[in-house]
């Protein structure tokens, strides 16, 4: 029997009690119970510095950052849309992956928008996936009218996009163990 595959979810918020975060929370919790091991990097806990700023390239938190990445077989990521794109901690995430983190792993899309749905936010996190050589899986997720989406207890309320983030989950999960070197 091989060995389960670790996700790693990448928050493009620094608050895990985030829409967001909420979201990785729950596809997460669908890629353990079809056996994943999962983690998710804390960008509230442990921030990135910007790509390029003084002294980046030493600091602890991208050693760790990294080193989670390295452990990963596939990522998800889920980001909030501001002016028609994904989040610029989303964006200074994706920076800070290599190839070498990256290579030939899947990536799952989610995103979350205060208004009507749109596909921009999740164009753009698959160019930046591909550019650094991933799989992205074609099922994705885009959460409109994010304020309306949960219950009280942080349940998908739309029963639609609660089957789109299980099918997610099935398709990493799937999909990582075809491609895992």
């Amino acid at each position: 029997m091989a060995d389960p595959v670790v996700i790693m979810g990448i928050c493009g918020s620094y608050d895990l009690n985030s829409a967001n975060g909420r979201l990785l929370d729950i596809v997460l919790n669908h890629c353990k119970s079809l056996g994943a091991i999962t983690c998710i990097w804390n960008n509230g806990e442990h921030p990135l510095p910007l790509v390029g700023e003084e002294g980046c390239w030493s600091h602890p938190n991208v050693d760790e950052y990294k080193i989670m990445a390295d452990s990963a077989d596939a990522f998800v990521l889920s980001s909030p849309e501001y002016h028609g794109t994904m989040s610029g901690v989303m964006k200074n995430n994706l920076d800070w992956l290599s190839s070498k983190q990256t290579t030939g792993k899947v990536f799952g899309l989610m995103s979350t928008l205060g208004g009507q749905s749109s596909n921009n936010t999740l164009n753009h996190m698959r160019i930046a996936a591909r550019w650094i050589h991933g799989w992205v899986v074609p099922e994705q997720v885009a959460v409109a009218n994010i304020k309306h989406a949960f219950d009280d207890e942080g349940n998908i309320l739309d029963e639609v996009v609660g089957e789109r983030v299980t099918a997610l989950a099935e398709s990493l999960v799937l999909n990582t163990a075809k491609l895992r070197r």
